[in-house]
C-alpha cells in the first residue's frame, strides 16, 4: 500500500514535526535591553555542521559532512505496518512543508527528523484506525477539508502561473506610480531647536524656536555667499550621525524623510540651496545634489515582481465569486448583502 489520505492534511505533520527534538540545540538568544553601535555589534556566531565543533577553521580535516544519499525513486524508503512510502513519494510529502522548512528537511539531519515525523504520523493513524476514529463525522469533515485545501494551495500556484504581465500593462503602472521610483541625493545642516526630539549634542547651545530660524538664515547667507556647505554642516549642524560626512543623507526615496522635508527635497532643482525648512526636529537647509527617475527598463522586474501577486489574488477573487459564496450574516455577524 501506498501512503494514504493522512498526509493530505499538513497540520498534523507539522505538529509532529515541532514535538520532534532538535539535533542541536540553538545558542542562547543574546540580551535585548539595547543595541550597541554597528561598528562595536559582535560577530554573529558560526554554526558549523556536526562533527566540526571542535575543529578550527582552514583545519586540513574540517571537511562539512556528505550530502544526503540519492537513491532510486522507486525504492521504499519507510515501512509502517502495511504502509510503504518510497524515495519519490517522501520527496513528494516534502512539498506540503514551507520552502524554508523543505530546505532544512533536505540536508542528512533534516531528512532524518523529517523521516521520524513521517513514521509517528503513520504509527498514529493506524492507531486511529484501529479505534475507528475515521469512521467518525468529525475525522470526514476534516479530512475533506483538508483535501479541499491541499487542492485549493495548487490550484492558487497553476493560477499564478498562468498570470502573464505584458509591457502595456507594466506601463500603465509605471506612470501612475512613477514617484515612486523618483530618488534624491542631499545634503543638509540641522539647527535643534529647543524640545526636539534628537539629542543635544555635547557642548551646544539649547536654542528656542526664534534662535533657530535666525541661526539657520545666517548659515544660509554664508551659503549663498560662497561658502562650503560640507565644511559649514561639519562645523554647524546638530545632526551628529552626518555631520561629520558634511551632512550627506545619501540616497533617497518619497516618504522616507518627514513630510516636509521629503515635501522641499523633490521640490528643489539640483545644485540648489533651500530656505530653512521646520519639521520636529529643528531648521534644515538643504542642498540638493542630484534627483533623478528610475527608467522603466530598471524597475521592471520589481514591477513584475509586485503585480504579480496583485493579479493573481484579483484572478482568485473572480474564480470564488463565480461560486456564488454565500456566508449567514447573523453567524458570521456581518451585514447582509
Amino acid at each position: 500500500m501506498t501512503f494514504r489520505n493522512s498526509f493530505l492534511c499538513l497540520c498534523p505533520l507539522v505538529c509532529l514535526m515541532a514535538q520532534t527534538p532538535p539535533s542541536q540545540s540553538a545558542p542562547p538568544a543574546p540580551p535585548t535591553t539595547g543595541s550597541a553601535p554597528a561598528s562595536v555589534q559582535p560577530a554573529p556566531a558560526t554554526v558549523r555542521p556536526p562533527g566540526m565543533q571542535n575543529l578550527p577553521f582552514g583545519h586540513p580535516t574540517a571537511t562539512p559532512p556528505p550530502p544526503p544519499p540519492t537513491v532510486p525513486p522507486d525504492r521504499v524508503v519507510i515501512t509502517v505496518g502495511d504502509v510503504k512510502i518510497t524515495a519519490a513519494q517522501f520527496d513528494q510529502i516534502l512539498g506540503l512543508l514551507p520552502p524554508q522548512s523543505q530546505v532544512q528537511a533536505r540536508t542528512a539531519t533534516g531528512r532524518k527528523q523529517f523521516g521520524d515525523a513521517v513514521v509517528r504520523i503513520l504509527a498514529l493513524s493506524d492507531e486511529g484506525r484501529r479505534r475507528k476514529l475515521d469512521q467518525t463525522d468529525a475525522f470526514q469533515m476534516q479530512l475533506k477539508f483538508a483535501q479541499d485545501n491541499l487542492l485549493a494551495g495548487m490550484t492558487s500556484i497553476e493560477v499564478g502561473k498562468e498570470i502573464k504581465l505584458d509591457d502595456d500593462e507594466l506601463h500603465k503602472y509605471y506612470d501612475a506610480h512613477l514617484t515612486e521610483y523618483e530618488q534624491a541625493h542631499a545634503q543638509h545642516i540641522l539647527i535643534r531647536v529647543k524640545g526636539s526630539p534628537s539629542p543635544l549634542p555635547p557642548g551646544r547651545a539649547d536654542l528656542s524656536d526664534a534662535e533657530a530660524l535666525a541661526k539657520a538664515q545666517e548659515i544660509r547667507q554664508k551659503l549663498e555667499g560662497g561658502a562650503d556647505f560640507a565644511a559649514l554642516a561639519k562645523d554647524e549642524s546638530y545632526d551628529t550621525s552626518n555631520a561629520s560626512k558634511g551632512g550627506d543623507l545619501g540616497e533617497m526615496r518619497h516618504g522616507q524623510m518627514v513630510g516636509p522635508f521629503d515635501q522641499a527635497v523633490f521640490a528643489m532643482k539640483p545644485g540648489e540651496i533651500s530656505q530653512p525648512v521646520k519639521t520636529q526636529f529643528g531648521y534644515h537647509i538643504i542642498k540638493l545634489e542630484s534627483r533623478e527617475t528610475k527608467t522603466f527598463l530598471e524597475v521592471k522586474p520589481e514591477l513584475e515582481r509586485r503585480l504579480k501577486p496583485e493579479m493573481t489574488q484579483k484572478a482568485i477573487e473572480d474564480i470564488v465569486k463565480k461560486d456564488n459564496p454565500v456566508m449567514d450574516p447573523e453567524f458570521f455577524m456581518t451585514a447582509s448583502k
